[in-house]
């Protein structure tokens, strides 16, 4: 099985925002960061990989099966860790699990234990009482516990400090040392995503952008620095969209070859972050909006 979770064509309509015909495959043994801005889409698209919701059109596959026929084969394979508590606040760990385990036919106690401990979380403690790393901690202790195959983590380090960040960061690439183990990382926050990002997953506006190996989006996208007097109507065609200042121009290019033809050596080409090509992207569409 290549891919853990294959939608197709997937589409869901509110009143005022859609996410359209989304075509997003997940490939098993990885990690891939699923970056957008806030509202783009990403928590609408999760949750019908969830089947939390039920797209107005198109498939859902998660394992090469779908939730009509195999929803509890489905969740018994995945790990949900959630931007927040999903758990009732007057319940502590020991409760939780009573509660829980008898739900996963693969449910470890003595993994959850030594989840426990090595995140340094108190049992007998509520929920409310846990502050926002910790109540993370305790969804991913849980996801962990019972042999999760696919970790689907939604904003995980949203209002985390940098340093808890790091640890979150170093333990899931600890994680991804069983081959068999897939993590889909959904943030805004694209820097999370340097160092153990695979592939990386970019919507905009419910649209899917791209779904590249990272190594796939250094290759493609650059950012461009170069006098004013480079640019006119056609050259401009080589960016996403452009920056201009009175010391010159910056601008992102998703085809570093045709800037390398059109500029030769006239300009600077740099590595493109991610957070450049989030901002340059949205640029473009509130220009092309504004037009």
């Amino acid at each position: 099985m290549e891919n853990v979770v294959e939608l197709k064509n997937v589409t869901k309509t509110f009143k005022d925002f859609s996410v359209k015909n989304i075509n997003l495959q997940v490939k098993q043994g990885f990690v891939t960061g699923f970056i957008g801005a806030n509202g783009a889409g990403k928590s609408t698209t999760i949750k019908m990989m969830m089947n939390l919701l039920k797209p107005d059109a198109g498939e859902v596959r998660l394992f090469g099966l779908d939730y009509k026929k195999h929803e509890k084969e489905i969740k018994e394979r995945i790990g949900f860790v959630y931007d927040g508590n999903v758990f009732f606040e007057g319940l502590n760990l020991k409760d939780i699990k009573r509660i829980i385990s008898p739900a996963y036919k693969h449910w470890d106690n003595t993994l959850f234990y030594q989840y426990i401990e090595q995140f340094e979380l108190p049992l007998n403690k509520t929920m409310k009482t846990f502050s926002k790393g910790m109540q993370m901690k305790a969804s991913l202790a849980i996801a962990l516990s019972h042999h999760a195959e696919l970790i689907i983590m939604d904003e995980p380090t949203a209002g985390l400090d940098p340093v808890f960040r790091r640890e979150l960061l170093n333990l899931l690439q600890e994680l991804m040392v069983d081959d068999n183990r897939t993590i889909f990382f959904s943030t805004h926050i694209t820097t999370d995503l340097d160092r153990i990002a695979d592939y990386i997953a970019f919507i905009q506006r419910g649209k899917l952008v791209f779904n590249k190996s990272i190594h796939d989006v250094a290759e493609d996208y650059a950012l461009v620095k170069g006098g004013m007097e480079l640019l006119d109507r056609d050259t401009e065609k080589a960016f996403v969209h452009v920056h201009r200042a009175s010391t010159g121009f910056e601008a992102l290019t998703d085809n570093i070859k045709a800037v390398k033809n059109i500029f030769g050596d006239s300009v600077v080409i740099e590595q493109a972050s991610l957070e450049d090509i989030m901002y340059y992207s949205n640029q473009r569409r509130q220009t092309a909006c504004s037009i």
